[in-house]
């Protein structure tokens, strides 16, 4: 299942970046973003893979939210796998999109049941 999700607000972006980012715009790298919602953890490693691996697609960063590691309590209880990446070929190139960084969050349907529609903004 594929969630569309609603560009970030400008308000919402300028928040991030004075209070997350310290000013660095630069940094910002979810204002165009999408959800892939998955059953199980191996289908959504699967996909994992494939975007790692299609040759197209430049990783910028992999925030992973799943692992066992990771202190849920940041972020609100909220767990996904967010991949900042471009797209890099003819088509992006000849739009001048070919450096345009945007975010996929991979998630289990169980998460994605219960995000609420404005995602997991505190």
């Amino acid at each position: 299942r594929i969630g569309r999700a609603k560009i970030k607000s400008p308000a919402r972006a300028s928040e991030k970046v004075v209070r997350c980012y310290s000013y660095d715009v630069s940094r910002l790298l979810d204002i165009c973003r999408q959800t892939i919602a998955f059953d199980t953890v191996d289908d959504l490693v699967q996909c994992l893979r494939a975007i790692v691996d299609d040759g197209d697609v430049r990783v910028v960063r992999i925030k992973n939210r799943l692992d066992m590691g990771y202190d849920s309590g940041e972020s609100a209880g909220y767990r996904d796998v967010a991949i900042n990446l471009w797209v890099c070929n003819s088509t992006t190139g000849r739009f001048g999109l070919d450096t345009h960084v945007c975010e996929v969050q991979l998630m289990l349907t169980q998460f994605a049941s219960v995000k609420a529609e404005d995602g997991h903004k505190r």
